[in-house]
């Protein structure tokens, strides 16, 4: 696969002959399964790793059992340890009813698409079931190609509450562009094509200090409203005009929970970011100690590496994910 020469700016799309309106489907050929992830070259991963200075590591995985209970209707896995082999040492486990994006997750390019037109590349549900080798897509693609490169945190969280504007994490509260690319500017940190951003709302802090009756509550969809990302085309703009390979946050979706609607097809964000883009979303992302420690040596760039698991036509995973400074 060879890398266009120039990447598009969102008001240039679609860059292929008959795509749809407002995607990039084509931009790394009309076979690829990857999307944004192409922009990791090993140049700018080489480029990454000389990020790490003083070798402190942080681990992005939340607990597994955490949110508790599950949200959006998702179980809670079994997890049951085997001990019973009479002699020696041994253990064994498994877990049963494990869904892969009920904690923190990657949102692989099956998981939401273009709601009228499909997912990136114009891939369909029905090709999908179709599908015997489950050849298209799936999440297995990123595991087998890794992901690796440059992450920029983005204390969206600590930005605003230092400009008298804390987030009400129990609230549906709309970052705009205009927040990101302040919080961007007041870090002192510069956006690369490829990079992996980590946007930080203090939302996992702000779960673990609720009561249990506070979880089960927000544990029903309709109970549920947390900040994140405005569903706008000025933020579809803004995110593909910097041509980031993933978007991560601490928060249950990224956007704003709920969002608009699901059938309007500009009413959800997830529409535009893996379905017409081709970019990778986290959420739930563990990023208490990583944001501590930006604000701290005011440092906001670091190395990321993550390893999906390596599951055939796979919709999510867990990341997986450390950052490296």
């Amino acid at each position: 696969m060879t890398l266009p020469s120039r990447l598009p700016s969102y008001k240039e799309l679609p860059v292929s002959p008959g795509a749809p309106p407002r995607t990039a489907w084509g931009l790394f050929g009309p076979d690829d399964n990857v999307g944004m992830f192409n922009l990791q070259t090993p140049e700018r991963v080489a480029a990454a790793a000389r990020l790490v200075r003083k070798g402190a590591v942080f681990p992005m995985n939340w607990e597994q059992e955490k949110p508790n209970p599950p949200l959006y209707s998702r179980g809670r896995f079994r997890h049951t340890v085997m001990r019973d082999i009479p002699v020696g040492h041994h253990g064994d486990d498994v877990l049963d009813n494990f869904f892969t994006q009920a904690s923190s997750q990657w949102d692989g390019l099956t998981h939401v698409g273009d709601f009228e037109h499909g997912f990136w590349g114009g891939v369909t549900n029905e090709q999908l079931r179709q599908s015997q080798d489950k050849s298209r897509l799936g999440i297995d693609h990123w595991a087998r190609r890794g992901i690796a490169g440059r992450a920029v945190v983005l204390d969206v969280g600590r930005y605003l509450e230092s400009q008298g504007r804390p987030f009400d994490c129990s609230q549906r509260v709309e970052i705009t562009p205009e927040d990101l690319e302040a919080t961007r500017a007041a870090e002192g940190v510069e956006f690369e094509p490829g990079d992996v951003w980590l946007i930080h709302t203090g939302w996992v802090e702000w779960y673990e200090a609720q009561s249990p009756l506070v979880r089960r509550q927000i544990s029903v969809t309709e109970n549920l409203r947390t900040p994140g990302l405005q569903c706008s085309e000025a933020m579809a703009e803004y995110i593909f005009d910097r041509h980031p390979a993933a978007v991560c946050g601490d928060n249950p979706a990224l956007e704003a929970w709920p969002p608009p609607n699901f059938i309007d097809p500009d009413g959800f964000l997830h529409h535009w970011i893996i379905g017409r883009f081709g970019i990778a979303i986290g959420e739930m992302f563990q990023l208490t100690g990583l944001s501590a420690d930006c604000a701290e040596d005011r440092v906001y760039e670091c190395f990321f590496a993550g390893a999906p698991l390596n599951i055939k036509g796979g919709t999510g995973s867990p990341p997986n994910a450390l950052a490296i400074k």
